[in-house]
């Protein structure tokens, strides 16, 4: 990198690290370089790798992992994370310093200290269906938030005669200043009835309650002004709620990475809540049920699907000892009421956040829902959570402790941070090729295939609108003959093949071409169930065809080849969730009891290799001039930063394969005019009625089709896709920039020393 100056920035306006960096002596052996801008690289080589890397997932954040270099950078929610982990600032500063190859810079050093110092001080209670903000021993934290504008409006002010929470009532008993109820309200709010107090060193826990509607602006705001929420469950000392008897079946064996994980989350004998991110195959299901048996108190599960809600269900009684009586299932199509005692309830985001009519069943089911104060609140999926339908689930029901699980912590729509004042911090994170090195999860061979347009349909592209487009590069023929040939030379291999495909009508067609079984949107459920059930244990259908609705949720652990035939936009997290559909390995440790033996497949081989197969469309000269291309690779790079390299393949289909579908000319044409009818046809919008119908339904509502006719409207790309209500957003990163009070103090320190720099140049 070229330099202008020492220290300087370059003409790109990046930083020659070469000059502000001096090496330590025996920095060969060290694995760390530790960047000024927070940015650290990470040697895999190193003989110490192991030890630094647990020290980086505690408080930093992946960029990219690959092979032998890997990059983390530390942002404010990892410190935070780090520091509610109880490692302290100097345990922090001490650990880089001890892995780092040069001298740690003094603004990481000031960084640390800015954001691990004041996280812990500030805590969020809920007890007795009230919300209490408590500052134990911190005076300043307690003046702050009580004299700031904003949290006074989200107050709640009540009369000296009301209830005062135990602890503050034996605080003020024993610590002198005046007795009765009327002292008590004083000392606990005095910011609410005497603005000129400025002292409340009698109390050794100061609280005050706030407004359960606002929790979310009351987190978000305290994360503003640099006092950030702790949310932890002291679950073993909590009489107030009720014990669920449920503990983990004796044969139930947690792998070590889980075990960490769950470390994680109870490090402090409490409950704390946060996110964990384990790879698609790699037990997320199985951390949240031993944390709900840690916990042992009511829980509510909620879900992408109601496939999902079936799978989670059967999972609690395959791993835990909890009566059948006491977990319940809340779905469209089954609402049963909940267990009056404790119990574990499985729902869907869509059930709970419904916004209209719902049925008196439904009704009773959510009053019960509402009314209850769940010890966990466990989230599957929980990168679906800032979307506004599903941020309602977190205001709507009151938890003590929430555990987000996810394997893809990424959106396209700059949300993902809301997450860590909805929920909290990134508890731990598992590295990919780390846990497929100890074969945790299997090696996937990724390959792109290349498939140019035939004339016709690339003189059609060109010619016709955008989505019309789409259409035609999902259902080109040259893309339709490489499917067929990858699907028959697998079958005949005996692996056990999944077809992806965001376009409902490229869905029908392949599936209904080449005779295999194909769910979307309006596929019933119990079809689905039957579908999904004669996949895994027969060998009548080794191909299933899919839309969207299999992204998530959805277990399918005999799967080992994947093929991508239509996608819509650059969404990376749909990319890796589908590559996640084949990551858990068949051939099982021996005496490996977190999953059930595999059924036996017809395989010529003992070792089964996995495969993912993306089909994009180039013009007849290979270049990069269609659409797909362009959100082909934008959505391999999250797969790219976790380590995997895609091979391209420019002539998959060999010669003399004439027995293909769509071989003539003749038979092509007929295709293209199918597809450009299709594409403005009443029938097709009819379609995308029903299928908008079925997301509907499956919220809670009544459906929109039935009885009379069909119910017609513009359609949208998301309701082509033949999803379950999930979006994906194409948007510019950096047309919304978080504001200046939106970042913290020392990342905005760090930003106006960058323009000062630039400036005296």
């Amino acid at each position: 990198m070229e330099s202008t100056a020492d220290g300087a920035d370059d003409t790109s306006g990046c930083r020659d690290f070469r000059r502000e960096l001096e090496l330590k002596q025996h920095a060969a052996s060290r694995p760390l370089w530790v960047c000024p801008d927070g940015r650290i690289v990470l040697e895999a080589s190193s003989p110490v790798y192991a030890q630094a890397l647990d020290l980086l997932v505690a408080i930093s954040e992946p960029v990219s992992r690959t092979r032998h270099m890997q990059e983390y950078q530390l942002t404010q929610y990892s410190l935070y994370a780090g520091a509610s982990m109880g490692l302290r600032t100097q345990d922090i500063t001490a650990g880089l310093e001890r892995f780092s190859k040069c001298g740690l810079p003094e603004e990481v050093r000031a960084m640390v200290a800015e954001c691990t110092e004041r996280y812990g001080k500030v805590k969020l209670i809920l007890r007795n269906d009230r919300y209490y903000i408590e500052c134990p021993g911190d005076g300043a934290a307690f003046d702050a938030l009580l004299h700031d504008a904003q949290i006074a409006e989200m107050r709640v002010l009540r009369d000296a005669a009301e209830e005062i929470p135990d602890h503050l009532r034996a605080a003020a008993a024993h610590g002198g200043g005046g007795g009765g109820a009327g002292s008590i309200v004083g000392l606990m709010g005095a910011a609410a009835f005497d603005e000129d107090e400025p002292s409340f060193s009698r109390l050794e826990h100061r609280s005050f309650e706030v407004d359960a509607s606002k929790i979310k602006q009351v987190k978000e705001r305290c994360n503003e002004i640099d006092w950030p929420l702790l949310e932890e469950y002291d679950f073993r000392n909590d009489a107030d709620a009720s014990a669920l008897p449920v503990e983990l079946r004796p044969e139930t064996r947690v792998r070590d990475y889980q075990q960490a994980a769950l470390g994680r989350m109870f490090g402090s004998h409490r409950a704390r809540s946060g996110i964990i991110v384990l790879p698609c195959g790699a037990g997320k299901t199985l951390v949240g049920i031993t944390a709900a048996a840690t916990i042992g108190r009511s829980c509510l599960v909620l879900c992408n699907s109601a496939v999902s809600v079936e799978q989670w269900y059967q999972q609690f009684l395959m791993w835990t000892t909890v009566p059948k009586e006491r977990v319940t299932k809340f779905t469209a199509g089954t609402k049963e009421r909940l267990h009056p005692e404790a119990c574990v309830l499985v729902s869907t985001y869509n059930m709970i956040s419904f916004p209209g009519r719902r049925s008196k069943e439904a009704l009773e089911v959510m009053a019960d829902v509402e009314a209850r104060e769940w010890g966990l609140l466990l989230m599957d999926e929980v990168h679906v959570v800032p979307a506004n339908t599903f941020l309602t689930c977190t205001i709507k029901t009151k938890s003590r402790c929430k555990l987000g699980l996810t394997a893809t912590l990424v959106r396209e729509d700059d949300k993902i941070g809301d997450l860590n004042f909805l929920i909290g911090p990134k508890l731990y994170e598992a590295n990919w090729l780390d846990l497929q090195a100890k074969g945790f999860i299997a090696t996937v061979s990724c390959a792109e295939v290349w498939c140019p347009m035939t004339a016709e349909f690339f003189a059609e592209y060109l010619r016709q609108p955008v989505a019309v487009g789409r259409q035609l590069y999902a259902m080109n023929p040259s893309k339709f003959r490489a499917c067929e040939y990858l699907v028959r030379f697998h079958e005949a291999r005996g692996d056990k093949v999944i077809v992806f495909s965001d376009n409902v009508f490229a869905l029908k067609k392949y599936a209904i071409k080449l005779k295999r079984p194909y769910i979307y949107g309006p596929t019933p459920q119990h079809e689905r169930m039957m579908l999904l059930e004669k996949f895994k244990s027969t060998s009548e259908w080794n191909t299933l065809f899919i839309s969207k609705v299999g992204d998530t949720s959805i277990d399918l652990p005999e799967a080992n080849v994947i093929i991508q035939v239509a996608s819509h936009f650059g969404a990376r997290r749909q990319e890796a969730q589908r590559l996640g559909r084949i990551l858990r390995p068949k051939a099982r440790f021996a005496g490996d009891s977190t999953d059930p033996p595999p059924p036996p497949l017809s395989l010529s081989r003992d070792v089964l290799h996995y495969y993912h197969y993306i089909i994009i469309i180039t013009s007849l000269s290979l270049h990069y001039d269609t659409q797909e291309m362009f959100y082909s690779t934008k959505r391999q790079q999250f797969l790219v930063d976790q380590g995997y390299a895609f091979k391209v393949i420019t002539n998959l289909v060999p010669d003399g394969q004439d027995e293909l579908l769509y071989s003539t000319q003749r038979d092509q044409l007929d295709l293209l005019r199918e597809v450009l009818t299709d594409a403005t046809s009443a029938e097709a919008q009819a379609e995308d009625a029903r299928e908008a119908a079925e997301v509907e339904k499956d919220s809670g509502g009544a459906a929109v089709y039935g009885g009379g006719g069909v119910s017609r409207k513009r359609a949208s790309m998301s309701e082509l896709s033949g999803g379950d209500g999930l979006t994906y957003a194409e948007t510019s990163r950096r047309s919304a920039p978080a504001g200046p009070s939106q970042r913290h103090g020392v990342f905005k320190q760090i930003d106006k020393a960058r323009q000062q720099q630039r400036g005296g140049r």
